[in-house]
């Protein structure tokens, strides 16, 4: 698949860093809200061996309260802006406003990473002018209540069937089948099971014939397997990639690069035999 001009071959797992610019995120909230801090970590992470930097200005950890455009577009321009000066790596940007899209591929961003699947007002229309790769994820509710108890009749039916629905939108509206990427969006509007089913289904997802994105890092759903705070998720969360590699993921959104590049090695290997 191309990203503004770099070409990356998604048959192998890749590894996507996660760069929350954000003062509230439930991981690193704070840790890289300027811009030194921020390029350190994503040349940290690039030099793990991170496909992806992924940038994020607005939190959607549940609970979340929503951020102005002016602050977002203030917090990912200058950092997408500097990782495209110093780094080669494909940047991400994880937002659902059409200017942040708009601003952020034109100072280099090669992939849109929308938690709302393009839902907002202008989304699909900003996606189809830019004509970079998109993550279309589903999400139940919105990120204020969405862990107020979500319920499904199917939670796998269900992802299948939005995700497919929100791509053949796409799809209609004149985006390119082949750059297109889905999510079933753990934690999103899900319980420990409904997630523990997703992970399960993966290779269901995967046979709709998009790649598939998986974020569980340091998730909530880890941290209920292992009673453990967020700060001591890291060998839970990169089991739960290695199982979702092992069943088909593409890309694999973490936290701790390092730990996860080395896990797919071993996936990759596996798989190779």
């Amino acid at each position: 698949m191309n990203f503004s001009g770099q070409d990356l071959d998604l048959s192998s797992p890749r590894v996507m860093g996660i760069l929350n610019v954000t003062p509230d995120s439930f991981s690193d909230g704070g840790r890289f809200n300027t811009l030194d801090s921020a390029l350190f970590q994503a040349e940290s992470m690039v030099k793990a061996g991170a496909s992806f930097i992924d940038v994020g200005g607005e939190s959607t950890r549940p609970g979340a309260i929503p951020v102005s455009l002016a602050e977002e577009l203030e917090r990912v321009c200058p950092i997408v802006e500097l990782i495209k000066q110093n780094l080669d790596v494909v940047i991400s940007v994880d937002t659902s406003s059409p200017k942040v899209m708009t601003e952020s591929v034109g100072l280099g961003a090669g992939l849109i990473n929308d938690v709302r699947a393009l839902q907002r007002e202008g989304a699909v229309d900003a996606a189809i002018k830019l004509g970079v790769p998109v993550c279309l994820m589903h999400m139940q509710g919105i990120p204020e209540t969405m862990q107020d108890n979500p319920e499904y009749h199917s939670v796998v039916g269900v992802v299948e069937d939005y995700l497919a629905g929100c791509a053949d939108q796409l799809i209609a509206s004149g985006f390119d089948r082949e750059k297109i990427i889905v999510d079933p969006g753990f934690g999103f509007g899900k319980t420990l099971s409904h997630n523990l089913q997703l992970l399960n289904a993966i290779d269901r997802l995967v046979l709709k014939g998009y790649p598939v994105l998986v974020g569980v890092s340091r998730k909530s759903m880890i941290g209920a397997i292992l009673d453990k705070p967020v700060d001591e998720r890291m060998i839970g969360s990169v089991a739960a990639a290695t199982v979702a590699a092992y069943k088909g993921a593409s890309i694999l959104r973490v936290h701790d690069v390092k730990e996860t590049v080395e896990a797919m090695a071993v996936v990759q290997a596996l798989l190779k035999e």
